[in-house]
């Protein structure tokens, strides 16, 4: 069984993305031939060319929200950041989300946060590491809506390694970029990285090939990038996110096996869904629910046949996910080859094609 520290290397901070590239498919691409380790270096606008007719590219079309608000603890005046996750179903409270909180001190429950804007939140529950459920106060112009709230006071979700990420901060470009072109179901609080790479030229350009796309949904939350604490892997726990197949995603895939086309998967994100609902039959069935699925090597794939992704971080679940889907040997080899090549990694970097 591998450990956490069996997925570790060192990338040097200066290849950290901290922007976005102006067009997206200028990234660089590094092919990754999974069964004989071969690795080809080009562009990602090139993506096309490793591709066959027939096959399917399955995107996850959540929408990254400005889910992050700066404030202060009523009492004490103290700053707080509070990261929004989901709202609570069944809630008694018309406003009542999970939440990820940050403050000088420690917050208990009943605490009063004032939020930017003029809104303002009650700690209604702690969660542990899942987060804590708050109760939202929003100003009465805005009805209750808290998507339009969010629109004007909430920032870009940026993750910590993206330098005014840290210090809760983001930029008109964040807003724009730090979303894939095909984004539509609101509700995630960290981008589909993968997926931004693509540009509606490019998509319509592998239609025109008859590389055709179908569209899950997977609403990202911080829980995704949460470190994996201690060195036994299999006592890590994945917070749980909301999915959606619909019947047209799920026949698309099917159909495409059938006709010994490839399921390509746009980022991790769709491979954990994807292998989270796949029947025993191999069959995908449309449906809604929720997923914690922890992928890791060894996992024996059902509905992936390629999966395009971003260089991830040392000892991430992420990480551990290609190389359960490329071998670990083989996504460690390519990575240090990309470190020596210079390229840029994580969110804002660039992309790797396993194929």
């Amino acid at each position: 069984m591998f450990r956490t520290s069996d997925f570790d290397y060192h990338v040097p901070h200066e290849l950290i993305a901290q922007e976005p590239l102006k067009d997206r498919a200028a990234a660089r691409l590094l092919a990754l031939d999974r069964k004989t380790g071969a690795v080809t270096h080009t562009v990602f606008s090139k993506v096309g060319e490793f591709l066959r007719p027939g096959d399917l590219l399955v995107m996850n079309d959540t929408k990254v929200m400005p889910f992050r608000l700066t404030g202060e603890r009523s009492a004490s005046g103290g700053k707080i950041e509070v990261l929004l996750v989901e709202p609570v179903e069944k809630s008694a409270h018309p406003l009542r989300w999970l939440a990820m909180t940050r403050s000088g001190g420690k917050l208990r429950v009943g605490d009063t946060l004032k939020l930017c804007g003029g809104a303002s939140a009650v700690l209604a529950e702690r969660r542990g590491e899942d987060g804590d459920v708050v109760d939202i106060e929003l100003p009465e112009r805005y009805g209750g809506d808290v998507y339009g709230y969010l629109a004007d006071c909430g920032i870009t979700p940026l993750p910590p390694y993206i330098e005014r990420g840290r210090k809760g901060e983001d930029t008109p470009d964040d807003r724009e970029y730090y979303q894939t072109v095909y984004a539509k179901v609101p509700g995630a609080s960290a981008a589909p990285t993968a997926g931004m790479h693509f540009t509606e030229g490019l998509l319509a350009e592998l239609r025109r090939r008859d590389i055709q796309t179908a569209y899950i949904t997977l609403h990202i939350g911080p829980g995704t990038f949460r470190p994996v604490k201690g060195d036994d892997i299999t006592k890590h726990h994945m917070h749980s996110e909301a999915y959606a197949i619909s019947e047209e995603a799920a026949e698309k895939v099917n159909e495409t096996r059938a006709s010994g086309g490839r399921v390509v998967a746009v980022g991790t994100t769709v491979v954990r869904t994807l292998e989270a609902t796949a029947a025993k039959d191999g069959v995908l069935r449309a449906g809604e629910g929720r997923t914690d699925i922890f992928i890791y090597p060894p996992f024996n794939f059902r509905m992936t046949d390629a999966l395009i992704t971003n260089f991830h971080l040392p000892k991430s679940t992420l990480l551990m996910l290609v190389a359960a889907f490329a071998g670990r040997d083989r996504i460690l080899d390519a990575y240090r080859e990309a470190v020596e090549r210079k390229y840029r990694f994580f969110s804002y970097g660039d992309a790797m094609l396993i194929i």
